[in-house]
């Protein structure tokens, strides 16, 4: 369990590690003075089309990110959401880096930021890119973190959904195509399927899952979106997309309402249920309660973000806030850590600006 005492003294030492180096490095216009990459997320949009050209991907992929990340990012992978993972995604990733390898982009280090689907996808570029670049006769990538925000490299419940659905006419099935049309926004067919096969839990937990000595820090949202109508069919919070089981990186699938089991995702002190284990080198760093899933790397603010461990403040540089809040009848008093002025700034800008300094 992933609490003050259970976690281990190196595994501490990583977690500071992991975080530290960011701020040490030298502050340019990027991140920390490092080559930005971008891997966006599922394009539900893409699924409807008959077929997509390259010129369209590299379009859709810019204006994934257009709310913040595209003014500091260097580079971004483009992928299909109608190819496989290992496929027509793995060939595009495969370009990349030895594209990068080549013209030495990340000599100096890289930062790659992830959302959603796109924590799968760097997860497979990280497992492959020695052997690909080896095989070229270059020299591997030096990725020197991950910054994965609302990260579904566990996978989503709904693209199981989407599959299990697909065609259905059913009045049986009606809620849950209900759900899964809110979240692609058209109604899912057998030949409209694409990457949501890669991203079922099942399978997105058996993809390139060797271990990475890369860092993976997490930022998590438990937030509704969609109106709240996909929420019923993920396991314990979600942030309408994502369950958090996926977005902290834990190792196995459950139902779980924070990243640590001593703080809640709005700050709370409290005894809260939490993964039993995480992937290796991914360690959670923000939570917003009520942060969505498009708001992780959108503008949205108005949301008060905590933190999960006490250590990060170190790491990140994130001001802290301690606040004692009564509530109920009996005005019991409770307190609360979070990210001081965090609603006054979205996510993103949080992350950006602690890692910047």
């Amino acid at each position: 369990m992933l609490d003050k005492q259970g976690k281990t003294r190196s595994s501490l030492w990583r977690y500071w590690l992991a975080l530290c180096f960011l701020c040490s490095l030298p502050v340019q216009a990027q991140l920390a003075g490092k080559n930005v990459i971008l891997v966006h997320g599922l394009q539900p949009g893409q699924l409807m089309q008959a077929s997509i050209n390259d010129s369209q991907v590299e379009q859709d992929g810019a204006n994934y990110w257009s709310a913040f990340w595209a003014q500091h990012a260097d580079d971004r992978l483009d992928w299909s959401s109608k190819q496989r993972l290992q496929q027509g995604i793995a060939e595009a990733a495969y370009d990349k880096v030895i594209g990068w390898s080549r013209s030495g982009f990340c000599n100096q280090g890289c930062v790659i930021v992830t959302h959603s689907t796109g924590d799968l996808v760097t997860r497979l570029l990280l497992d492959q890119q020695e052997i690909w670049t080896e095989a070229a006769g270059l020299q591997p990538l030096n990725i020197l973190a991950v910054l994965d925000f609302a990260g579904a490299g566990g996978g989503s419940e709904l693209a199981q959904l989407a599959i299990d659905v697909a065609g259905s006419e059913s009045w049986l099935t009606a809620p849950i195509r209900a759900a899964v049309n809110a979240y692609l926004g058209f109604t899912v067919t057998p030949e409209k399927l694409g990457v949501l096969e890669d991203l079922r839990p099942t399978v997105a937990r058996q993809t390139a899952i060797g271990a990475s000595d890369v860092p993976r820090l997490r930022f998590v949202g438990g937030g509704n979106e969609y109106l709240g109508v996909t929420g019923p069919f993920l396991p314990g919070t979600d942030d309408g997309v994502v369950s958090l089981h996926s977005a902290c990186g834990g190792n196995g699938v459950e139902s779980i309402d924070s990243c640590v089991n001593f703080r809640a995702l709005d700050g709370k002190e409290t005894s809260v249920s939490a993964p039993k284990g995480l992937y290796v080198n991914h360690y959670p760093v923000l939570m917003g309660s009520d942060t969505h899933h498009g708001g992780t790397i959108g503008d949205q603010r108005g949301v008060e973000l905590s933190y999960a461990a006490n250590n990060l403040q170190q790491g990140v540089n994130f001001s802290v806030a301690t606040e004692s809040r009564s509530s109920g009848w009996w005005l019991w008093k409770s307190t609360y850590q979070t990210v001081k002025n965090s609603a006054n700034s979205s996510m993103s800008e949080q992350v950006f600006n602690a890692v910047s300094l």
